[in-house]
């Protein structure tokens, strides 16, 4: 099996920076790919501030963060990845976006170099698809913040071989994560389970049952989860809830993922969540 000590990223954004860091503090070498230099210094600087704030809880000491710091190195220029036995696209979640990059990686990369993509919806038999390599093509799904969640999802398309799921797992394992094995379907494991999730409490809430409060200190100290459905939905953004039910609706044909009336409301309201101040809570 392939040991993986090189790690290419392209994407300097909340996801690509949180896997450079998890990455570094294990020990492994990072190329951090941005269209811009600014881009890549925001997010060179984004992890410093994060092992900074680790520093102050105790958890890493200065010496740790210089390591880890030393071991990112930062790039515009795809050629640089050609040192990664494993490269992961951490790009915005659009799948003509994440095509483009997957092609110019492809091209690029020796024939032997594991591709990952860090997606939490779109298919990876048809990201596979576009690329000569769809035996060393995976899915390698972090959540946010990378740093602090222990889950991976890594999620194998039709044609990936048993050897690129053994060598991914391995490095999510090295990285202190938990890795999870899914088969390929909309959503995967958790997001399938938790935006309908999510969607329900919006019935709830339009139904009058109970007020948003209440819903969801029901289910922190019901199903002791740490944050309520619709707190959450808020920071995820109502947007993209609303967009990954329709996803569920359209792929599986069953009404059972039809989106709540109440929430498409408060979309076309302009009512995204945090990021707009005002979602089910205001801000």
């Amino acid at each position: 099996m392939m040991a993986i000590q090189t790690v290419g990223i392209v994407g300097a954004g909340t996801m690509g920076n949180g896997i450079a860091q998890a990455c570094a503090v294990s020990g492994i070498d990072v190329v951090m790919v941005d269209i811009s230099e600014a881009a890549v210094q925001k997010g060179l600087a984004t992890v410093a501030g994060s092992l900074d704030r680790l520093i102050k809880k105790e958890k890493i000491t200065e010496a740790d963060k210089a390591a880890a710091l030393s071991r990112i190195k930062t790039s515009t220029s795809y050629d640089d990845l050609k040192s990664a036995q494993l490269v992961i696209e951490a790009a915005t979640e659009n799948y003509e976006l994440k095509v483009k990059i997957l092609k110019q990686l492809d091209a690029l990369l020796g024939q032997d170099v594991i591709v990952a993509t860090n997606t939490s919806s779109i298919s990876i038999t048809q990201l596979a698809a576009v690329t000569q390599r769809a035996d060393r093509f995976i899915g390698m799904h972090f959540f946010n913040p990378v740093p602090m969640m222990a889950l991976v999802e890594i999620i194998v398309g039709l044609q990936t071989s048993d050897a690129t799921h053994g060598a991914v797992k391995a490095l999510a394992e090295r990285l202190g994560k938990t890795p999870i094995t899914v088969k390929n379907a909309p959503g995967f494991v958790v997001n399938r389970i938790l935006v309908p999730m999510i969607n329900e409490a919006f019935f709830v809430l339009a139904e009058g049952l109970a007020s948003a409060e209440d819903i969801d200190a029901g289910m922190k100290l019901g199903c002791n989860q740490p944050i309520g459905p619709l707190a959450l939905a808020d920071m995820i953004g109502l947007d993209v809830c609303l967009a990954v039910m329709e996803v569920y609706l359209k792929e599986f044909g069953d009404s059972k993922y039809r989106a709540c009336p109440l929430l498409k409301e408060m979309v076309a309201a302009g009512r995204l969540g945090r990021k707009t101040g005002r979602g089910v809570y205001t801000y």
